[in-house]
């Protein structure tokens, strides 16, 4: 599907009013749509049926006398790339195709966009002739000849370098859905550089855009007063929270997309007196278990304990991946299809495919103390359980290996010095005896699996 980005259609939209190709009244609707879905108001048009493609790029053409390039069919000029960094091609949403003489030949999703043509221009040191192009085939012609760009899961680090979330906020762009974008180009900052929390609170400049990375804090600009009652509300509706309530905590969840995955964080509110703190939690999808234990053996170790009652701990330090890791224990268990698997949490990071999960709901009283008492009438056979805080609860899920059920849990502990040290207590004896497997999360990149007689041997 062709897809042209806001700014054109924006200053053209009534000109389809004018040229008898749709309604008044369907650009208005148009226009809500795209807010609604976060598309823009071309594919809203062609979507519902008010326009077809053809017709749309047929307006285009004629509108900007710029001609339309089909980059499914096309192959470019490899030698051209040198002229656009894969940066600004994927900021500007465009692509060099040939350079003739002192002219180099560009697709645009937006060939209005004179600031771009004018840093292209800066930098490639020729003159630029824009063609309009579909931003969808754009960015897919950017990845198959930018060979350099580099992944983090499906989501492009290449606009890591130079990426800075304020060139959103200082956008003149007066449309509903500014908050939202802005809120967008922050969570898309934090996960480009790697950063699982952000905080926004108040201070003298404004509300603060802080990055907590290794436990300290890193100020990444701050919301214009004149905007924070705005950004806070739409924060919170995107969070399924209260706008009108800012005396008591709340906690909700927020999804937003970052390139081609959807990603999920909690969302604490938290009323100062410098007005309310926001904590968010950012969590990745979760990977197959045999892309993060890649030890054959430690990997099927891991897979004989999810089929047999016992507990198996997840170990770390703080930010360490331990919900992660636990997320793809809970995919390895589903598998079978055999199962009933039943998670207890706070908030669910991502809907797993054949497992039961469940959020506490402090409001009508259903917390860890409630659930343990009714879930086993659920006849769980897995269960995992975000942090115990209670003993009561602790020897209670502990308990229910005896029935055959298998526990994951997770333990927080920074080392393995760390681990025995605490274990050490006799408050954990009885766990020590029941645990069938433990996975410890040394480093992002090294994950160890220890069976049961191995650790019995460790800890004493």
């Amino acid at each position: 599907m062709t897809t042209i980005t806001n700014k054109t259609l924006e200053t053209l939209k009534y000109d389809l009013v004018r040229e008898g190709l749709v309604q008044y009244e369907v650009v208005e609707q148009a226009e809500e749509i795209a807010n609604a879905q976060n598309i823009n108001i071309g594919q809203a048009l062609i979507n519902s049926g008010f326009i077809t493609e053809e017709q749309l790029i047929k307006f285009l053409e004629m509108k900007l006398h710029t001609p339309f390039v089909n980059l499914d069919d096309y192959q470019l000029d490899k030698n051209c790339l040198k002229y656009i960094n894969c940066t600004d091609a994927r900021r500007y949403k465009i692509i060099p195709l040939f350079k003739i003489e002192n002219t180099l030949t560009v697709a645009m999703s937006d060939p209005r966009n004179l600031f771009a043509i004018d840093k292209v221009m800066e930098t490639a040191e020729c003159e630029i002739e824009p063609v309009l192009a579909s931003e969808d085939t754009i960015l897919k012609t950017i990845d198959e000849y930018y060979k350099t760009d580099i992944s983090v899961g499906d989501i492009s680090t290449a606009m890591n370098i130079g990426y800075d979330w304020q060139d959103e906020l200082h956008k003149e762009d007066l449309s509903d859905n500014h908050i939202q974008k802005i809120i967008r180009a922050i969570l898309k900052q934090a996960i480009l550089e790697d950063i699982h929390e952000v905080v926004f609170q108040g201070e003298d400049k404004g509300l603060g855009v802080n990055f907590k990375n290794n436990g300290a804090m890193i100020n990444r600009g701050f919301i214009p007063t004149v905007l924070i009652s705005s950004f806070v509300a739409k924060l919170k509706s995107l969070s399924e929270l209260d706008p009108s309530v800012s005396e008591v905590p709340q906690l909700g969840k927020l999804c937003f997309k970052v390139d081609n995955i959807v990603v999920i964080a909690s969302v604490s509110t938290f009323p100062t007196i410098m007005g309310e703190r926001i904590f968010l939690k950012i969590y990745k999808p979760p990977k197959a278990l045999s892309s993060i234990i890649t030890n054959k053996t430690e990997l099927a170790e891991i897979r004989n304990a999810l089929e047999k009652s016992g507990i198996i701990l997840v170990c770390g330090s703080s930010l360490s991946g331990k919900t992660h890791v636990i997320y793809s224990l809970l995919l390895e268990a589903a598998k079978t299809k055999a199962k009933n698997i039943m998670t207890l949490e706070s908030i669910s990071k991502y809907e797993l495919q054949g497992v039961n999960q469940c959020e506490f709901n402090e409001n009508v009283g259903f917390n860890m103390d409630k659930a343990a008492r009714f879930i086993e009438f659920q006849s769980p056979d897995i269960i995992y359980l975000e942090g115990i805080k209670s003993k009561e609860s602790f020897d209670y899920f502990s308990s229910l290996v005896y029935d055959n059920k298998t526990i994951i849990m997770e333990f927080l502990a920074n080392n393995m010095d760390d681990l025995r040290e605490k274990m050490s207590f006799s408050d954990f004896d009885t766990l020590k005896s029941i645990i069938s497997a433990m996975v410890f999360i040394h480093s992002k990149n090294s994950v160890e699996v220890f069976d049961k007689e191995t650790l019995q041997k460790y800890l004493g």
